[in-house]
């Protein structure tokens, strides 16, 4: 996974200015044809100047606003055809107020007014109308500027928050492969140890005994690098590499238990049928883990049972131990029970544990399944 650097902030670049300033001239132009007052060369400069003066509003939008507004004040103050003048001024004053310059736009406007007052001598009707215009077009720029702002905070919000599910869904995936590794790992180790232990017990007076042990230690110590490949496999971008095994379910329940290192009973209640797959996958890891805690835990001559019962909306299962001097309990704490319980959850079921009135361990696990469809 690979990390980025600090992020560096893009602003735009001089098209909305270049925009402008076209806007401006051709649709003076287009507004004012016909009319007896022309607008000029110098009215076309200063309309086209104060569109371009726009590139540099981010940079610095105080000065920004001042040349955009002694451009448009002198174009009017030099008696030119009313037209397209609105869209420069309103740009700058909604950069300054987004750069937390309010007053400063406020009093560029003021000013800007108070200008042209003087030196263009309007009616009092004239003066009126101006003044209305410039209030309502500071208004609106201000509801516009404050809507963009929320605008962007909530794109700002909606991209932190994806970011942090991002990064849980990259942490659940991490504890998910976690406990994939320690099912089984310790499922296969533990059987490798306890075969280990009686083919050395047995080698020097039972040499078949000790030849089968060997043979059930390859086995197991392959089926554990298969399983790890395929878990190891899902670190892998997609198309890089492919699971090798597939991904383990209940129907390679014979698999677990003819390997298991002690005698184990397998009792199916109820018609088979495909599981989900979380499900079906959350059940063989709360079997191998059941029996990996008897193999670990329980005393000589230890047996299990194991049923697995299908019912219409939901699937059991429990393990049974049978015999043994020490039960699960007494044995130092570990992460077994706990991540038993955590597979069940994850799947919308839940597992008990507790000893068995006549002695024994027992784990059943509840995982609910959709109902099944009527016929």
């Amino acid at each position: 996974m690979t990390q980025s650097g600090p992020r560096v902030e893009q602003r735009p670049g001089p098209g909305l200015a270049v925009l402008t300033a076209l806007v401006q001239a051709l649709g003076t132009a287009a507004l004012t044809r016909g009319e007896p007052a022309d607008v000029g060369v110098a009215g076309y400069v200063l309309l086209v100047l104060s569109g371009l003066a726009l590139a540099d509003r981010h940079k610095r939008p105080r000065v920004n606003g001042i040349i955009v507004a002694a451009a448009i004040v002198t174009y009017h103050v030099l008696d030119r055809p009313d037209g397209i003048t609105f869209m420069a001024p309103v740009i700058a004053a909604s950069a300054a107020i987004t750069a937390g310059h309010r007053w400063v736009a406020w009093g560029v406007a003021a000013a800007s007014y108070a200008v042209w007052a003087v030196l263009d001598g309007p009616t009092a009707g004239r003066a009126l109308t101006v003044a209305a215009i410039l209030a309502g077009a500071g208004l609106v720029t201000e509801m516009g500027t404050e809507a963009v702002r929320l605008a962007k905070q909530a794109i700002r919000e909606q991209r932190r928050l994806e970011e942090e599910r991002r990064r849980r869904r990259a942490s659940e995936e991490r504890l998910r492969i976690a406990a994939e590794l320690h099912d089984v790992l310790g499922h296969h180790l533990s059987l490798i140890n306890v075969r280990a232990g009686v083919g050395l017990h047995l080698m020097a007076r039972e040499p078949e005994e000790a030849r089968l042990a060997l043979d059930t230690i390859h086995r197991a110590s392959a089926e554990a690098l298969r399983e790890v490949q395929s878990v190891l496999n899902t670190l892998y971008p997609t198309g890089e590499a492919a699971p090798r095994a597939p991904a383990p379910g209940l129907d390679r329940l014979d698999e677990l238990t003819d390997d298991a290192g002690l005698p184990v009973r397998t009792v199916v209640d109820g018609e088979p049928r495909v599981l989900p797959a979380g499900v079906d996958r959350a059940a063989y890891r709360i079997v191998q883990e059941a029996l990996t805690n008897v193999r670990r835990h329980a005393g000589a001559g230890a047996a299990a049972t194991i049923t697995v019962e299908y019912r219409p909306e939901a699937l059991v299962i429990q393990i049974d131990n049978h015999g043994g001097a020490r039960e699960p309990a007494d044995a130092p704490a570990g992460n077994g029970i706990p991540g038993m319980r955590e597979r069940a959850a994850a799947v919308g079921g839940t597992l008990a544990t507790g000893p068995e009135p006549g002695g024994g361990w027992r784990v059943r696990a509840d995982l609910p399944l959709d109902p099944e469809p009527a016929p």
